[in-house]
């Protein structure tokens, strides 16, 4: 055959040669040579002649063996006794992780599904997850449509009939807050819940939801709780556009007038190329504005809802057409949608009462009735249209306007070319107006630091007056106590010394004076002793009337260094009385008595409305009698007081002898004469 020999055995079956051939390089080449050579009639296998079979290049470096590693049967290797546990974990891992794999998928698909569920019920709102505010009124128009902040309500013969006073012609808006954000509630007439599951209906909710625009409000959902079926919307806290007209406080400049105008027509830009292609009702009272002076577009979509009012022109309140449209009047029941060249006609209004400030509307000075019927008579020569004047705008606006109230609906512009109308009115375009308005408030907010800057000196000038005239009532740490709110403990004090002084004869010099002399008098006097006692460690605790009254050792203790102050300032004193004249009595002369005593006392803090630091204890009592039964210009010390001062040193004291003192019997006193070392000029006696 074409391999070689054939054999045929007995059964038939067919038997040949086998050869096996290694690849071997020969040169720069390689090709195939036969190793072994296999002969099936004498079954025997015989070698190449000009080959060995350990000539092969094998790829391992060596023939493979001929079975497998552990045999056939796995009888050629030992089997361990770890191997069926390991095997058994293994499958019961794989088995767990297959199950977590498989419940992970499962949660998955069940999140989707509720996710699913969760965004076709996102809109329903539960009424009693609302906490409701305060009511606000609105004023209005017998039937027809109210809004002011963001809030909406539907006048009518049924659900607000018990809302609204027809005799007041008032109504009363709800808002409230939804987790924590303001939310406007307008009320539905058809208090029904059957129509709010209408196929169509649940499209209109859902186009609302992907209205999402910095200049319109944000659309939360619909309460369907009867009888409370409401739409949830944003809460502008300013109020609409026809508020801020209202509100003489606020004045209105030319940019933020035209910042406004560029609000409403990025709005209207916004819905002109959503799937709602329109507003249908777009006046001042649908522009609300929010607490950052910016205009939101409110009272479009949801068309659905309007299906039970009236919006024919016959009977819906006049004043609130002066924004439709004439074309749109003359259809007598218009659609709620409307048109977007009705839109810029209602924008052109809009902006006219900008310019104007109008807070009644654009035609206050004609019948309402009269003003609907002349703006939808096709026939008139000259359609009626809100005045214009070159002293409230530029030329461009005017012309601008103009062309957008045209009554040709053909003629009117886009609001893109509105947009870039209004870019070329600024002075530097759209950017301008921002950064204008960036700027005045910078402008403010500057303005503001600087009063806030010259307050706030002033208050910290005012409180150091305070803390100065506080600080000279008490003492500085009582002070700081008191100023934060603490209670003043009373507190003992072992060993002060109490001086105290007052006028000789100073009943008479009153009575030779007249009352500004004598304050006068006192106010030199004390000016005088305030200033000595700058330089001394002691306390000045009052003065009443004539009475001057020191303290040295507390409120700050200083070991027995107060005997020795008191002393050289009753002495320094001495000194300023010899030559201090009496203005009004030029050639009297005044004669000051000093007592001095030392001993135990107790301090606190007495009163509320005007505190002061007293001090208690005989230590005062006795001071006082030394003090009244000194002599003129003299310095009568107690035993305790001498004797404090003989072992300290240095002072010149005078034995008085025994005196009677009144509550205390006899007592042996001192004057004190001077000081070693002080020159001062002390009066002789």
């Amino acid at each position: 055959g074409v391999t070689g020999l054939v054999y045929i055995d007995e059964a038939g079956q067919r038997w040949m040669d086998y050869s096996v051939y290694d690849l071997q390089k020969a040169g720069n080449s390689s090709q195939f040579v036969p190793i072994l050579n296999y002969d099936v009639v004498r079954r025997t296998i015989s070698y190449s002649p000009t080959r060995e079979i350990a000539y092969i290049d094998w790829q391992a470096g060596f023939p493979p063996k001929d079975g497998p590693y552990c045999g056939f049967h796995n009888e050629q290797c030992e089997t361990s006794a770890l191997s069926t546990p390991v095997t058994v974990l293994m499958v019961v891992l794989l088995v767990t992780a297959s199950g977590a794999a498989s419940l992970v998928v499962f949660l998955k698909i069940q999140g989707k599904k509720l996710q699913k569920q969760r965004d076709d019920s996102w809109w329903k709102i539960n009424h009693d997850d609302i906490i409701m505010l305060n009511d606000h009124k609105v004023e209005s128009n017998r039937g027809g449509r109210l809004a002011t902040g963001g809030i909406f309500l539907w006048r009518g013969v049924g659900r607000c009939s018990s809302m609204c006073s027809s005799a007041a012609h008032l109504c009363f808006a709800k808002n409230g807050r939804l987790e924590g954000a303001l939310v406007a509630l307008r009320y539905i007439e058809n208090q029904t819940d059957a129509w709010i599951w209408k196929q169509s209906v649940l499209r209109e909710i859902q186009m609302m939801r992907e209205l999402r625009h910095e200049n319109l409000v944000t659309f939360f959902g619909v309460c369907t709780d009867v009888p409370n079926i409401c739409i949830i919307t944003e809460y502008c806290k300013k109020g609409s556009l026809k508020d801020i007209l209202r509100n003489s406080d606020i004045e209105l400049d030319w940019i933020f007038k035209l910042s406004f105008a560029y609000d409403i027509v990025n709005g209207m830009l916004f819905l002109h190329r959503s799937p709602l292609n329109s507003h249908g009702n777009l006046k001042p009272t649908n522009c609300l504005v929010d607490s950052r002076m910016q205009v939101k577009l409110c009272g479009f979509g949801l068309w659905e809802f309007n299906l039970f009012v009236e919006n024919d022109a016959n009977y819906k309140s006049h004043s609130d057409l002066y924004w439709t449209a004439p074309e749109l009047l003359r259809m007598g029941e218009f659609p709620f949608h409307g048109t977007q060249k009705g839109d810029v006609y209602s924008f052109a209004i809009i902006m006219r009462e900008l310019i104007y400030n109008n807070e009644d509307g654009p035609f206050q000075d004609l019948n309402k009735r009269e003003i609907i019927n002349r703006l939808r008579d096709p026939t008139v020569l000259v359609p009626l249209r809100p005045s214009l004047s070159t002293e409230k705008c530029s030329e461009r606006i005017i012309a601008m306007l103009r062309t957008c109230w045209d009554e040709d609906p053909g003629r009117r512009p886009t609001f893109s070319s509105v947009k870039r109308g209004l870019r070329d009115a600024s002075p530097e375009g759209h950017i301008g107006i921002l950064d204008n308005m960036v700027n005045k408030l910078e402008t403010y907010a500057n303005h503001l630091e600087e009063v806030v800057e010259e307050r706030t000196a002033q208050l910290v000038a005012e409180k150091k007056k305070t803390d100065k005239l506080l600080s000279a009532m008490l003492p500085s740490f009582i002070r700081e106590q008191l100023i934060a709110g603490k209670s003043v403990e009373p507190e003992s004090f072992e060993s002060v010394t109490i001086f105290f002084s007052d006028i000789v004869g100073f009943t008479t010099l009153c009575s030779l004076s007249n009352p500004l002399q004598v304050v006068s008098l006192l106010n030199d006097l004390y000016s005088l002793f305030d200033n000595i006692i700058k330089t001394y460690d002691v306390y000045k605790v009052e003065t009443i009337g004539d009475a001057y009254m020191v303290a040295s050792g507390l409120p700050i203790r200083n070991g027995m260094k107060h005997v020795e102050e008191i002393a050289t300032m009753s002495l320094h004193f001495l000194n300023a009385v010899v030559p201090f004249k009496i203005g009004h009595m030029p050639k009297d002369k005044l004669k000051l008595r000093i007592g001095i005593n030392t001993g135990p006392v107790v301090a606190g803090v007495v009163g509320i409305t005007m505190p002061r630091y007293c001090l208690f204890g005989d230590t005062v009592n006795m001071a006082s009698r030394m003090e009244s039964t000194s002599l003129p210009l003299r310095i009568h010390v107690s035993t305790t007081t001498a004797n404090a001062l003989q072992s300290i040193g240095g002072y010149d004291l005078q034995e008085r002898g025994t005196i009677t003192v009144k509550g205390k019997g006899e007592h042996r006193t001192f004057w004190l004469k001077g000081k070693d070392g002080l020159h001062l000029s002390l009066p002789e006696l």
